[in-house]
C-alpha cells in the first residue's frame, strides 16, 4: 500500500518527512510511510539518516501494534550500532539501549516465539547493559514482566526489580507505577492497586500510553471498591485516548468489559461497531487476545438479556448477530489462550479468560454518557434514548399513552380518520398511519361504499398527512410537492373544498423555505435580516393565495373554511415573526378576530383554540407580553371547560415562554413540568414536547439549575429524533454539548459528540453538514480545553479546510480559520497559523467578523512574543498592526463589541506583547494608552476588571522590570483605594497583592 508521498531527494528532505510522520497517528498509514522512508534513507548511504528512519520504523510497529516486525528492525539498528558506534550520538545511543524492552515485550507477544528465545533475549539485553556500563533496573523489569506473564511465582522477580534504584533506562515512572499496582491488583488487593495507582489516575504522572492503559485495568477495581462515579469518569477520558488504536486493542477489550458488567450494554455495542477496525488491524497476539476476550465478555452479556440476533459490528466481509460474532470470537480467544499456555508450559491465559469471562455484573446499571442507550433501543432501530439523568427535580421524560384501538374493518377506520382528522384530534394520525399500511398491502381492495368515497380520495387523505408531517419535520419542499399532489386528486375525487385546503398548505409550505442569499453582499450580521425580508414578502404573497383560494371555491363546509380562516391568520403571524414589524399586528389580529367569530359561530372548539393561541402569540411578538399571558389564561380557563384537552399542553407551553420573557422563571417551570405531565396523555406526535423540554431547559439555566437543563436539553433532543425531527434533535444535542463545556463536564460533552457523529445519520448525510460541522467545532474546543491540543487543532485544521468552501458562508469560515489559527500558532506553527489568519481575513473582507478577527490577532501577538521573545516581536508586531486596521474598520462601520473595546484591548496587549521582548518603556506607554482608553472604572463590575488588569501590567512592568518599585506602588495604592470605594473586592485584592509583594520585594 504505497503512499502518494515524494521520494525525499536530500538528507534534509528526509529528516523533514520523518517529522512529519512521527506526527501521524500510529497506524497503517504511518507504519507504510516508514517503510518508504527506510528505503529512501538506504540510497543515501549515509549512516545517521538511515538510524533515524530505522527508530521511526521500529515506533511504528511497536505502537502501531505490530510486534513480528518491530525485533528485524530493531536487529539492523544493533547491527550498524556494533558496525559503525561513532554514528550513535549520546541520544541515538539512549535510545538504542532503550528500546531492548520493546524488542522483549514484542517477543512476548508472539507465541510462535520459544521461551528459551525470549530468556535467551533478555540474556543479550543483560550482557549489552552490563558491557555498556548501565544499570540492570530495566533489565531485571523485563525479566519479572516476562516471569508474570509466563505465569511463574513472581515474589523474587518482583522485589529484584522493585527494590532496585531507577536508572535513566528505566521505564518511565507512570509505567513503573501500573506494574506496580497491576502486581497488587492480581494478587486481588484493589485497594492496595489504586492507592498505587493514584498519581496516574489524577494525571500527575504520564507518558505516551498512560493513563490511558492504567485507566483500563482500573476501571473494575475503582467499581468493586464503591467508586463508580470515579470510574465513569476516567472512562470517558480513558476511552477516547486508545479508541481505534491497534495498539491499545487490549485497551479497548476492557472498555467493553467495563460497559458489560455495569449495565452499559448497550453503549459497549456501539463502542464495538466504533472500533470494527481492530478485528482486522491487530497484528499482536497478546493484545488481540485482551482484545477479543473483552469483545466476548460483553457479547456473552448481550446474548444472556436476550439479544443474541441484535446486529453487531464484527471482521469484515460478513453479516454478523451477537450469537455468531460470540461464537467466532470465541473460538479464536480460546486458540490464542492455548497457543500462549503451550508455548509458556502454564494454564495462565485460559484461566484469566475464563475468570473475566465468569464474572457477574458488578451494578444494574451506571449512567455513563448524557445518550446512554439500551439495546431494546438498538434492536428496534430507533433514534431513541433514555433520558439523562440530573441532579434537579424537573418533570420525569413523559410516557404518552398508546392511540385507543381502532376500527377493524376499513370503512369505519377511514370514516373514524376523516371525523378525528376533522377535529384536530391527535388519534387521526394512527388511523392514517394505519390505512397507509393497509393500502401498501398487495391485494388491497377499496371498499365500495359511497359514505367513504373513491379510492382516489383516500390515497389525496394519506398525501395530505404525510404532508402535514413534512412541514411539521420543516421539510417544507417535500410538503409542497405532496399537497400539490393530495390537491390534484381531490379535485379528482370531486372534492373541491379539500383541494384549495390542500394548495393553501402548500402556498404556506412553500413561503417557509428559507430563501438563498448571494454570499460577498451583505454587511455584518446582514444575512439575517435579508432572509427575514424575503420570507417576509413570500408569506405576503402566501397570504394573498390562500385569501384568492378561500374566496373562489364556492360550498366550502365549515372545517375547511375555518382551517382556510387559520391558515390566512397564521401566515400574517408568521409574516410578522419573520418582520417584527409593529405594522404587520394589526392584520394578524383582524385575521385573528375572522377567525375567532367564524369558529364560534360554527362550534369548531379546535379553531377557537387556534384563534386565542395566535391572538397571544401576536400580542407577544408585538412586546405586550403581559396581554399574552392573560389571553393564554383564558385560553386555558376554556380549555378545561370547553376543550380540546390536547391543547392543553400547548398553551402551558406558550405561557411558561410569556412568563420566561417577563423574567417569572419560577412560573416558568411550574407551567413548562405541568405541560409535559398533561402531554403524557396523548400520543407522541400531539404535542410539541421536544419545545417543552427545551423550554424548561432555559428556565433550569434563569433559575441556576444547569445540571438540570442539561437533561433537559438531553430529553429535549430525544424527543424531537422520535418525532423526526433530526435538525432539531441535533440542534438540542449541540446546546447539550455546549453547556457540558460551559459546566467544565469536558469528557461528558466529548462523548455525546462522539455518540452522535458517529449516528447513521451523520454518516449517511442525512444531517446538514452545517450542523455536523457545528457538532465537530464544539468538540474540538471541548478537546481543546481538556488540554489534547494536538488533536483539537488536527479538527480545527480540518474544518477550516471545509468551510473555506462556504461561499454562501463566508463569515463562519473566517471565525473557524481565526480559531484555528490560535491553535496553531498555541502548538509554535506559526508558519502555519500565519497562513489561517491570512484566509480568516479574507473570508472577513466578505462578510465581517471584526471581533473575532481582532481577538485572534491580538492572540497571536501574544503567543508569538511569549514564545520567541525578542525574535518574535516583528511578527507580533505586525499582527497587531492588522489588528488595529480591523479595529478602524469597526468603528467606521458602527460596529459595537460584545466583549471589551477593541481599541483597549489593542492598547493592552501592544505593552503585553512589548514585555514579553523586553521592550518595558514602549509596554508601559502602551499600558498608560489602555488605561485612558478604558476609563475610570465605575460600578459596573466589565470595566474594572479591565481597568485592574491594565494597572496590574502596568505595576508589575514599571516596579520589576523598569526598577521603579515606589512609582509602581503609588499606582497601585491608589487604584486599591478606588476599587474599594466602589466595592470591587476581588479586583482590589488582586492588586494589594502585588503592592504587598513589591514592598516585600523592595
Amino acid at each position: 500500500m504505497p503512499t502518494d508521498a515524494p521520494h525525499p531527494q536530500s538528507t534534509d528532505e528526509l529528516l523533514h518527512a520523518l517529522q512529519e510522520n512521527h506526527r501521524r497517528p500510529y497506524g497503517r498509514t504511518r507504519t507504510v510511510t516508514a517503510e518508504e522512508l527506510v528505503d529512501a534513507a538506504e540510497r543515501f548511504d549515509e549512516p545517521v539518516p538511515l538510524i533515524h528512519a530505522l527508530l521511526e520504523l521500529q515506533e511504528a510497529y511497536t505502537y502501531g501494534s505490530d510486534p513480528r516486525k518491530s525485533p528485524v528492525v530493531f536487529a539492523r539498528l544493533l547491527t550498524l550500532f556494533d558496525e559503525q558506534p561513532d554514528a550513535f550520538d549520546e541520544r541515538l545511543r539512549h535510545q538504542l539501549f532503550w528500546r531492548f524492552k520493546w524488542v522483549a515485550n514484542a517477543l512476548i507477544a508472539l507465541p510462535e516465539i520459544p521461551l528459551t528465545s525470549l530468556r535467551q533475549w533478555l540474556g543479550e539485553m543483560r550482557d549489552r547493559y552490563e558491557k555498556a556500563g548501565l544499570g540492570l533496573q530495566p533489565y531485571y523489569g523485563q525479566a519479572y514482566q516476562l516471569a508474570a506473564h509466563v505465569g511463574e511465582d513472581t515474589t523474587l522477580a518482583y522485589e529484584l526489580w522493585a527494590a532496585r534504584r531507577r536508572t535513566p533506562l528505566s521505564d518511565c515512572e507512570a509505567c513503573e507505577i501500573r506494574e506496580r499496582a497491576l502486581h497488587r491488583a492480581d494478587a486481588g488487593d484493589d485497594e492496595r492497586a489504586l492507592e498505587i495507582w493514584a498519581p496516574v489516575l489524577a494525571g500527575k504522572e504520564s507518558c505516551q500510553e498512560e493513563p490511558a492503559r492504567s485507566v483500563s485495568y482500573a476501571l473494575l477495581p475503582l467499581v468493586r471498591t464503591g467508586r463508580a462515579d470515579r470510574a465513569r469518569e476516567l472512562h470517558l477520558a480513558g476511552y477516547r485516548a486508545c479508541r481505534r488504536n491497534p495498539g491499545m486493542a487490549g485497551e479497548v477489550g476492557r472498555h467493553l468489559e467495563f460497559c458489560a458488567l455495569t449495565g452499559n450494554e448497550g453503549r459497549g455495542v456501539e463502542l464495538l461497531a466504533e472500533n470494527r477496525n481492530l478485528f482486522d488491524e491487530v497484528d499482536s497476539p497478546l493484545d488481540l487476545l485482551h482484545f477479543l476476550t473483552g469483545v466476548e465478555v460483553l457479547l456473552s452479556r448481550v446474548e444472556s438479556l436476550g439479544h443474541g440476533e441484535l446486529p453487531v459490528a464484527g471482521y469484515a466481509g460478513r453479516a454478523w448477530t451477537v450469537a455468531s460474532l460470540r461464537a467466532e470470537v470465541r473460538e479464536r480467544g480460546e486458540g490464542l489462550a492455548a497457543r500462549f499456555d503451550t508455548r509458556n508450559g502454564t494454564t495462565l491465559h485460559s484461566g484469566h479468560r475464563r475468570e473475566r469471562l465468569d464474572r457477574a455484573p458488578l451494578l444494574d446499571a451506571l449512567e455513563l454518557t448524557l445518550r446512554s442507550r439500551g439495546l431494546d433501543d438498538l434492536a428496534e432501530g430507533a433514534s431513541r434514548t433514555d433520558a439523562a439523568t440530573g441532579s434537579g427535580t424537573a418533570a420525569a421524560p413523559t410516557v404518552p399513552r398508546t392511540v385507543e384501538a381502532l376500527p377493524e374493518a376499513v370503512p369505519e377506520l377511514i370514516l373514524r380518520a376523516r371525523e378525528l382528522d376533522e377535529l384536530g384530534h391527535p388519534d387521526a394520525r394512527a388511523c392514517w398511519a394505519r390505512l397507509r399500511t393497509l393500502v401498501a398491502a398487495p391485494g388491497y381492495t377499496h371498499p365500495d361504499d359511497p359514505a367513504v368515497g373513491p379510492y382516489v380520495r383516500l390515497c389525496a387523505d394519506l398525501l395530505s398527512d404525510e404532508a402535514n408531517r413534512a412541514a411539521e419535520r420543516d421539510e417544507f419542499a417535500a410538503a409542497v410537492e405532496l399537497q400539490e399532489e393530495a390537491a390534484g386528486l381531490y379535485e379528482d375525487a370531486g372534492a373541491p373544498g379539500d383541494a384549495a385546503l390542500a394548495r393553501a398548505c402548500a402556498l404556506l409550505a412553500a413561503a417557509e423555505i428559507p430563501a438563498e442569499i448571494p454570499a460577498g453582499t451583505l454587511s455584518e450580521g446582514g444575512e439575517g435580516e435579508a432572509r427575514a425580508e424575503a420570507m417576509a414578502d413570500a408569506l405576503t404573497e402566501a397570504h394573498a393565495g390562500v385569501v384568492r383560494l378561500h374566496e373562489e371555491t364556492p360550498g366550502l363546509a365549515p372545517y375547511v373554511e375555518g382551517r382556510l380562516l387559520r391558515l390566512r391568520a397564521s401566515a400574517l403571524g408568521l409574516r410578522l415573526q419573520a418582520s417584527g414589524d409593529q405594522e404587520h399586528v394589526a392584520p394578524v389580529l383582524a385575521e385573528v378576530e375572522l377567525l375567532e367569530t367564524f369558529a364560534l359561530r360554527h362550534s369548531i372548539d379546535g379553531q377557537v383554540s387556534g384563534a386565542k393561541l395566535l391572538r397571544a402569540g401576536t400580542y407577544a411578538l408585538s412586546g405586550d407580553l403581559p396581554a399574552a399571558v392573560t389571553e393564554a389564561d383564558a385560553l386555558r380557563e376554556r380549555l378545561t371547560e370547553h376543550g380540546p384537552a390536547w391543547h392543553l399542553p400547548r398553551v402551558l407551553g406558550l405561557r411558561g415562554r410569556l412568563q420566561l420573557g417577563l423574567r417569572d422563571a419560577s412560573a416558568a417551570y411550574a407551567d413548562l413540568t405541568e405541560g409535559l405531565r398533561l402531554a403524557a396523555a396523548w400520543p407522541a406526535d400531539a404535542v410539541d414536547t421536544g419545545r417543552l423540554h427545551g423550554d424548561l431547559a432555559e428556565a433550569c439555566m434563569h433559575l441556576g439549575r444547569p445540571d438540570e437543563a442539561l437533561t433537559q436539553l438531553t430529553r429535549a433532543a430525544e424527543a424531537e429524533l422520535r418525532a423526526e425531527k433530526r435538525t432539531d434533535a441535533f440542534c438540542a444535542y449541540s446546546n447539550a454539548a455546549q453547556l457540558c463545556l460551559d459546566l467544565g463536564r469536558i469528557e461528558d460533552c466529548i462523548a455525546l459528540l462522539d455518540s452522535l457523529l458517529t449516528e447513521p445519520d451523520v454518516a449517511a448525510g442525512k444531517v446538514d453538514d452545517r450542523l455536523v460541522a457545528q457538532l465537530r467545532l464544539v468538540r474540538a474546543r471541548a478537546l481543546h480545553a481538556g488540554d489534547d491540543l494536538k488533536a483539537a487543532t488536527a479538527e480545527f485544521v480540518t474544518l477550516a479546510a471545509e468551510s473555506a468552501g462556504w461561499e454562501d458562508d463566508p463569515g463562519s469560515h473566517a471565525m473557524i480559520a481565526a480559531e484555528t489559527a490560535m491553535l496553531l500558532a498555541e502548538s509554535g506553527e506559526f508558519e502555519r497559523a500565519g497562513e489561517a489568519v491570512g484566509r480568516a481575513l479574507a473570508a472577513h473582507a466578505l462578510a465581517p467578523r471584526h471581533e473575532q478577527l481582532s481577538n485572534c490577532l491580538r492572540e497571536l501577538a501574544r503567543l508569538q512574543a511569549q514564545q520567541e521573545g525578542p525574535d518574535g516581536l516583528d511578527a507580533a508586531l505586525a499582527h497587531l498592526a492588522t489588528a488595529g486596521r480591523i479595529a478602524d474598520e469597526a468603528r467606521a462601520a458602527g460596529f459595537e463589541p460584545v466583549g471589551r473595546s477593541l481599541d483597549s484591548a489593542l492598547a493592552y496587549e501592544h505593552g503585553r506583547v512589548n514585555a514579553y521582548a523586553g521592550q518595558y518603556d514602549d509596554a508601559l506607554a502602551a499600558l498608560e494608552k489602555a488605561l485612558a482608553l478604558v476609563g475610570e472604572p465605575g460600578p459596573e463590575t466589565g470595566s474594572a476588571g479591565e481597568w485592574a488588569e491594565c494597572v496590574r501590567l502596568a505595576g508589575i512592568v514599571e516596579g520589576v522590570y523598569l526598577e521603579r518599585p515606589a512609582a509602581a506602588l503609588t499606582r497601585l495604592d491608589a487604584a486599591v483605594d478606588r476599587l474599594a470605594a466602589l466595592g470591587h473586592t476581588d479586583e482590589r485584592q488582586q492588586l494589594a497583592s502585588l503592592a504587598a509583594q513589591l514592598r516585600d520585594e523592595a
